[in-house]
């Protein structure tokens, strides 16, 4: 089968990105033909390439017709559908909260796909996506790359936040407290401190302890470490057997990370620390969440839906107007959003007042609050 895979970004190596990669290299294993539009390109599309499969940011590079559009972030998912009349698609969403992730309604989406028990309330109860469509895939990890590593320690050594998204003005400090308090060394790896990991696979297996969430979280535990459930200023628990099953259904992420940050709770999670409930986390992870069995699922969704379009003949269905419409009415106000947000930080930064926000900004309780009163604020400074 020859199928589109549409995604927001290839800038980088992180979530979906991750996700795409995974997929398309499952998929030309099997000797199908995978190819990925995005209209951002990167080290991600870089990655991709070099593994020989198709990357374009412009669908008119295109010279075949996909069998089958496998859809991330609806703007994306979006254009490949109208540039690709007839061809059925699939749609995943892979989190609660980013807008990008929100499902179009459209009558050639005929599956709707989501990492998580989250993701797919989100599909159900907030978009009206009927509950037929929807299927979960819980979120996976390949095996191949993330090896066991040797038993840990009685007691933890070493630990590592491993996150995009912590910063020194975040909640790094109080991590870096709670393990001195009880005496461990503190690394620290992802963009926001300027040392992105590009090969984890190669770094998880030197520490005892992983802080993170999602799908950094399930291969921390695929290589044996034991994980702390943090990120994004939220924590939840130590994953232990008792739980594991519970939080992989929350795709270890925002359900259950509900509690701010703290240094006591952080080093009531370290206590907790126990090698052989690690090690059974880590053996059952490795027995239940392989990413083999899922591609196998995915091209089984690809197999259904084809069928499905064409026992339709093919035939244009005059609703999909109407959906781009309808689609187009809820995406105008976001853009609008947009654009107001701009005209304020351009008015801001042409105005005298940006020397004095400047300094403001520069004092720690100014800048602490204004985080937590208008978050947007914070992206003037970029």
């Amino acid at each position: 089968m020859k199928i589109l895979i549409t995604n927001g970004d290839l800038s980088a190596r992180a979530g979906t990105q991750l996700y795409v990669r995974d997929v398309a290299l499952g998929l030309l294993r099997r000797g199908h033909s995978p190819f990925v539009f995005s209209p951002v390109l990167g080290e991600g599309a870089a990655e991709l390439r070099a593994a020989t499969i198709p990357v374009v940011d412009n669908l008119n590079s295109l010279s075949v017709k996909p069998d089958v559009i496998h859809g991330h972030h609806h703007l994306q998912t979006m254009t490949a559908l109208l540039r690709f009349p007839g061809v059925p698609a699939v749609y995943f969403c892979h989190g609660w909260i980013p807008w990008e992730e929100a499902p179009p309604r459209f009558p050639r989406i005929l599956r709707y796909v989501a990492v998580d028990y989250a993701s797919r309330d989100r599909l159900i109860f907030e978009h009206g996506i009927p509950e037929n469509q929807v299927k979960v895939l819980l979120n996976f990890v390949d095996l191949e790359r993330f090896k066991s590593r040797p038993p840990l320690p009685p007691s933890p050594k070493r630990a590592l936040i491993f996150s995009n998204y912590a910063t020194e003005e975040t909640y790094i400090p109080m991590v870096r407290e709670a393990c001195r308090q009880v005496g461990i060394e503190l690394d620290v790896a992802g963009a926001g401190v300027g040392r992105p990991c590009d090969r984890p696979e190669r770094v998880l297996g030197n520490y005892d302890i992983v802080f993170a969430k999602a799908r950094a979280a399930l291969e921390a535990m695929a290589v044996g470490t034991a994980v702390i459930l943090c990120d994004m200023g939220k924590m939840g628990a130590m994953v232990t057997m008792s739980e594991v099953d519970k939080f992989r259904t929350a795709n270890f992420g925002i359900r259950v990370r509900q509690e701010p940050v703290s240094v006591d709770l952080l080093v009531r999670e370290i206590k907790r620390y126990d090698a052989y409930d690690a090690a059974l986390v880590s053996q059952h992870i490795r027995q239940t969440a392989g990413h083999e069995n899922v591609i196998e699922e995915i091209i089984s969704i690809y197999h259904e839906i084809s069928k499905e379009k064409s026992d339709l003949n093919g035939a244009f269905d005059p609703s999909e107007s109407g959906a781009v419409s309808d689609y187009l009415h809820w995406l105008s106000p976001r853009f609008k959003e947009y654009y107001k947000f701009r005209a304020k930080v351009e008015l801001l930064q042409n105005s005298r007042l940006m020397f004095l926000y400047d300094f403001l900004w520069r004092l720690p309780l100014i800048k602490k609050w204004a985080k937590r009163k208008r978050p947007e604020w914070t992206q003037l400074t970029r």
